[in-house]
C-alpha cells in the first residue's frame, strides 16, 4: 500500500479496518457513477483503484469486500462496482460478438461466460448491466447501451418476437418489439 505521506494518493488507503459491529468495514464506497471514494473523498490514482478492483468480492447475501491474504474489509457499492464505457462490436447476426470494456480497462465479451441483462425501474427505465467476473457486475452507461441498442434487432425466440442482441451464440433481450 502507498504511504500517504509520500503524496502520490488523493487519499490513503485504510491501513486497518474500523469497527461496524461485527462486520471489519472500510471507510470505502464505489459511487454511481464508478468513482472510488475513501472517506467520501475520490481516490484519484488509477492503479491504486484498479489493485483494490482486483481483490473485490461479493459474497452471496449481496456485500462487496476487499479481500488479501492479510486482512478483509466491507466496502459500500452505490449500483454495480464497474461502469462499461466502450462498445466493439465483430461481425454480425448470430455470429456476432460485443466486447465490452469497463472503467477500470476490464475487457468483457458478452456471452455464456458474461450474459448481459436489463434491469427495469418502477418508471420503465431501463438498467443494462453485464456479467465482469463472479457476482460482478458493470452497469452499462448510456452510450454504450444507446451503441447496444443500435446492434439490436427482432427475433423469435420460443414462439415469441423479442428485441435483442446476438454475441458469442446468444440472443440477450433488450426489450419488447415496438408497433410498426
Amino acid at each position: 500500500m502507498e504511504n500517504a505521506a509520500s503524496g502520490n494518493s488523493s487519499a490513503s488507503p485504510p491501513a486497518t479496518p474500523a469497527r461496524s459491529g461485527q462486520d471489519d468495514a472500510f471507510d470505502i464506497r464505489i459511487a454511481r457513477d464508478g468513482t472510488w471514494l475513501y472517506r467520501n473523498s475520490p481516490i484519484l490514482r488509477l492503479p491504486l483503484v484498479k489493485l483494490f478492483a482486483s481483490v473485490l468480492r461479493r459474497e452471496t447475501d449481496g456485500r462487496y469486500w476487499l479481500v488479501t491474504p492479510a486482512e478483509r474489509g466491507r466496502i459500500e457499492v452505490d449500483d454495480a462496482p464497474f461502469i462499461a464505457v466502450a462498445l466493439a462490436a465483430d461481425g454480425a447476426g448470430r455470429a456476432q460478438r460485443l466486447t465490452f470494456t469497463t472503467n477500470l480497462d476490464e475487457i468483457v465479451t458478452a456471452g455464456p461466460a458474461h450474459p448481459l441483462r436489463i434491469e427495469t425501474a418502477a418508471d420503465g427505465a431501463p438498467s443494462p448491466y453485464i456479467l465482469v467476473r463472479e457476482g460482478l457486475e458493470a452497469r452499462l452507461n448510456r452510450p454504450v447501451f444507446y451503441e447496444l441498442v443500435e446492434l439490436g434487432g427482432e427475433e423469435t425466440i420460443g414462439g415469441e418476437r423479442q428485441y435483442g442482441v446476438w454475441s458469442d451464440g446468444m440472443f440477450f433481450r433488450l426489450g419488447d418489439p415496438g408497433e410498426e
